[in-house]
């Protein structure tokens, strides 16, 4: 196959309690793909909103078959969608593969969803009384500081970790042990054929797959009766990484607001109000995040916000920190401010990034001072890496570093001064529930 198909087709799910997991079944011209997501464990299998909820997952993760192609038409089959569900599905695919449209010079903006309409969804009944969050866990910054701000509003939470069968990241299970949480699990096994994507001819790039675990996380916290999904998504999140003829363009759409609104519509549309779906972090900047995380000491040994510590390749995977990465750049700057040289030295194993004077055009991109594209990456916007320079700067300690030195020099002859202060508040837009608003300025 190569070039764009003609028509991605939605086959259909299957729930399979006896051997504890749902199958997705996608075709593209012809060619048949099967996904299969397992939950280990007990499972509350028999409540209609396992339905509901594996629909959701069901029309979430065909973007990664879809994607071999691309093709211009995506047909529903029999699955019924409502207004909003389709118009929130077509934002899905556009938004969601908006930089693998990019990168791949692919105009997708005349996609259509083609598929048997319903007036209105009645929804399911579903109620978790006493039954805590359940939160999706990453090893790093965001999660973690999610898991403390939960655990110090309920004592029933859970963690949330999704892996191929067999399969374990040491910068996950780490922090994961030292929150004392137990650890809610899902095996996702993608179709053999994506992962032979070159051999085969297919397109090939980034998918919203913050969005894919997301529906699978619901799923699971309704086998496993939670009352919510609770994700680690900031305020930056929503901000994109690049315009293209008046277009944003977000490698973290499906950590934006725009994705966690549609998705809070999409389940209380099949499921009411008894599960909620929401970020504990939207309000929050990066840079108060990790003035947050900054007095959680306790984790500084293990976590990892890295993605060489994620590869699939585990021959290529690392258990440590990099130190080259735009990532890694973007963590050291973002928590320069409130950690001592020594403190980040010692994370970094002895290669904090802003001690490379090699780097600075690194630094100069994540602050906006270069005109090199905005790495596409889970960093922060340009105001946080520039309020996150300023503080690091002014640091007792940081005075000699060439690189904060260098970046703050030419902020200051440019007149660029960030707002810092607002930056450590809440600002914006959130779905926060009073019970878990750990922050007095959000109830």
């Amino acid at each position: 196959m190569t070039g764009r198909g003609e028509v991605f087709q939605y086959v259909g799910f299957d729930l399979d309690p006896a051997r504890q997991r749902l199958v997705c079944a996608y075709a593209v011209d012809g060619r048949s793909f099967r996904e299969e997501v397992r939950f280990p464990g007990d499972g509350n299998w028999s409540d209609q909103a396992v339905i509901e909820a594996a629909r959701i997952v069901f029309l979430l993760t065909g973007v990664s078959y879809y994607k071999t192609s691309a093709p211009p038409v995506i047909d529903l089959g029999g699955h019924q969608l409502t207004a909003i569900e389709h118009d929130f599905l077509l934002s899905y695919y556009l938004d969601g593969l908006g930089e693998f449209a990019y990168r791949n010079e692919l105009d997708l903006t005349g996609l259509c969803i083609d598929g048997p309409r319903l007036a209105r969804r009645v929804p399911v009944t579903y109620s978790a009384p006493g039954g805590g969050p359940l939160v999706p866990f990453g090893g790093g910054v965001d999660s973690i500081t999610t898991v403390e701000l939960v655990t110090s509003r309920t004592d029933n939470a859970a963690l949330f970790v999704v892996n191929r069968p067999g399969d374990r990241f040491v910068a996950i299970e780490q922090p994961a042990r030292i929150t004392g949480l137990p650890v809610v699990r899902a095996e996702r096994i993608l179709d053999e054929q994506v992962l032979r994507s070159a051999e085969l001819g297919f397109l090939n790039g980034h998918v919203p797959v913050t969005g894919i675990l997301s529906a699978i996380a619901v799923l699971a916290a309704v086998l496993n009766r939670r009352e919510a999904v609770v994700m680690s998504n900031e305020w930056s999140a929503s901000v994109g990484t690049i315009d293209v003829n008046g277009r944003s363009i977000n490698h973290q759409y499906s950590k934006s607001l725009a994705f966690e609104s549609g998705l809070r519509a999409m389940i209380s549309g099949s499921m009411g109000d008894g599960l909620d779906y929401f970020s504990a972090l939207r309000p929050f900047t990066e840079l108060s995040i990790a003035r947050r995380f900054a007095g959680l000491t306790q984790y500084f040994e293990t976590f990892r916000s890295c993605n060489r510590a994620f590869h699939i390749d585990r021959t290529l995977r690392r258990d440590q920190w990099c130190g080259r990465c735009d990532k890694c750049c973007f963590i050291d700057l973002i928590l320069a401010p409130f950690l001592d040289q020594s403190t980040l030295g010692t994370i970094f194993g002895g290669h904090e990034p802003l001690n490379e004077p090699a780097f600075l055009e690194k630094f100069r991109i994540l602050t906006g001072l270069s005109t090199g594209t905005k790495p596409w990456e889970c960093v922060g916007d340009v105001t946080e890496c520039r309020a996150a320079t300023v503080l690091a700067a002014a640091r007792p300690g940081r005075d000699g570093n060439p690189t904060l030195r260098a970046l703050a020099r030419e902020m200051h002859d440019r007149g660029i001064d960030p707002p810092v202060n607002e930056l450590l508040h809440p600002i914006g837009t959130h779905y926060i529930p009073k019970r878990y608003a750990a922050d007095a300025l959000l109830v």
